[in-house]
């Protein structure tokens, strides 16, 4: 199921410079999700991250994860921000950077479905670039219904 930007503005509630998933490649309901970042160097944070030698913060690296784990966890469930739901990222661990991520990179992003109970969710997932594993972590999303 390849999802473009469009329909992910559906299922994300972030909007720019925030919301970090540019499309969607695979994705299994219920069990993974294959989705890339393409990171520009017109990205706002590279502004003072670093001026001579930018590099994407790593917390927004694990953030795009968070975002992917969140599509995820919306189609399987079928629901939508506009119907007032938001997955909120509880919880990272064991969380490694192998590799910067830079302007140019083409940000493959990874995760699959450990489990879901109550709706949290806990997820492996995976960044990589051309192959290579800039990031992995284990992250926590709760699906919320906002009042």
């Amino acid at each position: 199921m390849v999802m473009d930007i469009n329909e992910i503005r559906e299922y994300l509630p972030h909007r720019y410079p925030f919301l970090l998933v540019d499309r969607v490649m695979e994705l299994t309901l219920g069990e993974s999700i294959v989705a890339y970042k393409n990171v520009s160097i017109n990205e706002p944070f590279f502004n003072g991250h670093f001026p001579h030698h930018p590099i994407m913060p790593g917390v927004l690296v694990v953030e795009a994860l968070a975002q992917a784990c969140g599509i995820l966890g919306f189609k399987t469930v079928n629901k939508l921000p506009a119907d007032g739901y938001v997955y909120y990222l509880v919880g990272s661990d064991n969380v490694r950077f192998k590799r910067p991520v830079m302007p140019g990179d083409r940000l493959e992003l990874r995760a699959q479905v450990e489990r879901e109970k109550r709706g949290i969710w806990k997820f492996k997932c995976q960044a990589s670039i051309d192959g290579e594993l800039a990031v992995e972590a284990d992250i926590t999303c709760a699906e919320r219904k906002v009042a």
